[in-house]
């Protein structure tokens, strides 16, 4: 009998698809490309032998098959997993544990978490958020993230993670006519106690060590420093990693692109004989790391 059952993956694909009337918006739901979505319709229209959807400029229309399929598709599917969720409400509690910077989990882990919250719905994930080292006494985890190889317990392997490198950075405004370093002396420096060598190693790396901001205003945080940049307060030097967000919204711009400062890259630690939860985790690290601008 399971001969006779479609490809299911693909029926997944061609409900989202004709849910939405959209190949593209189907991608963005099931976290795939628009590629892999009219892969699977495709494979699913050569198993049942029939065309499921019309294909138009921008636009995808159900056929009379298509409509039949997705009545009596739809709601089986969506028994099936009415019955997983059922189940996992009543298995115990499934989670990994991640110990991470402050400034690391607001900007560059909680914005990619839901990913992982989809691909991976029976497991929890718990943030710990830490300035200590990974070897420091505390609350346990089942993987830490930090950069460099400084402080990671000697019984715990390390494994490369983010590159990294310091860009200059302000609100758009801001940045209008800052093509040149010299620029720089005319605006307000924000800086935060954590990364204060930043602006240094940045003008030593750009040739111009003596250059001078009008004001330096000093945060305890990086993450004020950000937040400080976004709302127009002045320029500063910052991680590309904990920037994507707001350089893709356009909350800040990149001065100077060319002038880029290498940094320590991260590195993220975890037993060997870490729990499969943790042992998941840690590939969908790798592949965000490898979608990473």
């Amino acid at each position: 009998m399971s001969s006779s059952l479609p490809p299911l993956n693909a029926v997944r694909a061609f409900l989202a698809a004709a849910r939405r009337q959209s190949f593209t918006l189907a991608a963005q739901d099931l976290h795939v490309t628009h590629g892999a979505i009219s892969r699977q319709v495709k494979s699913l229209e050569d198993y049942l032998g029939v065309p499921l959807f019309e294909r138009r400029v921008r636009q995808v229309r159900l056929t009379a098959a298509g409509q039949r399929f997705l009545a009596e598709a739809g709601p089986a599917l969506d028994q099936i997993a009415t019955a997983a969720r059922q189940l996992m409400a009543r298995a115990p509690v499934r989670a990994v544990r991640i110990n991470v910077r402050p400034s690391f989990a607001v900007r560059w882990l909680i914005p990619r978490l839901s990913d992982f919250v989809a691909r991976h719905p029976g497991i929890d994930p718990q943030i710990v958020t830490s300035t200590a080292q990974p070897d420091a006494p505390g609350a346990p985890y089942d993987i830490a993230i930090r950069r460099g190889l400084e402080g990671w317990p000697a019984s715990l392997p390390t494994h490369p993670f983010l590159e990294d490198e310091g860009l200059l950075v302000g609100a758009p405004r801001l940045m209008r006519g800052v093509d040149e370093p010299e620029a720089l002396a005319s605006l307000a420096l924000l800086l935060s106690r954590t990364r204060k060598a930043d602006w240094d190693d940045w003008k030593q790396h750009a040739g111009i060590p003596r250059l001078r901001p009008k004001r330096q205003i000093l945060f305890d945080h990086l993450h004020f420093v950000l937040q400080a940049a976004v709302d127009g307060l002045g320029f500063t030097i910052a991680p590309r990693s904990l920037l994507s967000n707001d350089l893709d919204t356009g909350r800040l711009a990149c001065a100077l692109p060319a002038l880029r400062l290498p940094l320590t890259r991260y590195y993220y630690g975890m037993s060997p004989s870490a729990s499969r939860e943790t042992q998941l985790f840690s590939r969908w690290l790798d592949a965000q790391a490898h979608c990473a601008p």
